[in-house]
């Protein structure tokens, strides 16, 4: 028996994602949470196989990266699933960063999700066909393409911090953040920071 942990911040999409995972024989709702604090404490105490991850937990609240680093060192036996609405490269490559085993859009279909909840399970990887070819776009071309870092620095950008609050927000230098900005402006082409987000934004490659 494959015991789940759901951790989303609608107590409605958590009621049908428990529905639809009941219907498989060897899966086991084991614990459900809202937040990221709940599920790191269920992780630890309640012998989860997989813990199914939004991304999106509400503005207040810690985010699904955040959960997955905490339920990893709560429950190192415990394998993350991201299940999440959003596809974007930042989004995806801070997941893998943070140990996720997995990761799925909420558009997947059900036995997709079956399958990827049994992989992770068994330790192997689950990654959704079109991200894991992205994931190997990357790696293909190392030098075009944006470091997680650079990633973080221009989503964090995006949400209106200055390059001092970004600093402050990722407990690094001023000048560490401009030479990010600096990477990724060139990556993309882009002669400013508002540019640069607007062609990461159109490439999915950030979110806001």
């Amino acid at each position: 028996m494959i015991r789940i942990l759901l951790l989303d911040d609608h107590p409605v999409l958590r009621h049908g994602l428990s529905a639809l995972l009941g219907t498989q024989p060897d899966f086991e709702i084991a614990a459900e949470a809202g937040s990221a604090d709940e599920a790191v404490d269920l992780a630890s105490r309640a012998g989860i196989d997989v813990a199914l991850v939004d991304l999106d937990l509400g503005d207040d609240l810690p985010d699904g990266i955040a959960a997955t680093r905490g339920i990893l060192r709560a429950s190192p036996g415990t394998h993350v699933l991201v299940f999440t609405a959003y596809d974007s490269d930042a989004d995806i490559v801070c997941a893998i960063d943070a140990g996720a085993a997995g990761y799925l859009v909420k558009d997947s279909r059900p036995a997709e999700l079956f399958r990827a909840i049994r992989s992770a399970a068994a330790g192997e990887g689950a990654l959704a066909g079109r991200i894991s070819e992205r994931l190997r776009d990357r790696s293909r071309h190392p030098d075009d393409i944006l470091t997680a870092r650079e990633l973080e620095v221009l989503a964090l950008a995006a949400s209106g911090l200055s390059n001092r609050e970004l600093a402050q927000a990722l407990v690094v230098s001023e000048a560490t953040v401009k030479t990010h900005l600096h990477h990724a402006f060139t990556k993309l082409g882009a002669e400013n920071r508002q540019a640069a987000i607007a062609i990461a934004v159109k490439r999915g490659l950030i979110r806001i």
